[in-house]
């Protein structure tokens, strides 16, 4: 089975779940658009620790009692909610994801190593 994505397909996803978090807990309820984006960041702080975890125990550099609860896509599963937390925030902060990616590979290709 072919698990390859496009990016627009991802980006679609986005503005989906988007509008479900916002459903839940934007439009009058408990977050303004000001504390969904800064809640939105510490939701990715969180899952880069959780992909930090996740590393170490792939490398067996965790204590047998958290070994034991690590799925074996564990790495997998926790970089793609970084990608997807990430995603989420530039959402909520209008960010043109492609134009983003287009200037900063552009800004990458200049480097000189």
């Amino acid at each position: 089975m072919d698990h390859t994505m496009e990016m627009d397909e991802l980006l679609d996803f986005i503005d989906r779940q988007d509008k479900v978090l916002d459903e839940h807990y934007g439009k009058g309820k408990s977050m303004d658009k000001d504390k969904m984006i800064l809640a939105r960041t510490v939701k990715l702080t969180e899952e880069v620790g959780e992909l930090c975890n996740a590393v170490l125990a792939h490398f067996s550099f965790q204590r047998r009692s958290k070994l034991e609860k690590c799925k074996e896509d564990g790495v997998e599963q926790e970089l793609a909610d970084v990608i997807i937390t990430v995603l989420l925030v530039a959402k909520s902060m209008d960010i043109d994801v492609k134009k983003a990616l287009r200037m900063k590979i552009e800004k990458i290709k200049q480097r000189i190593y």
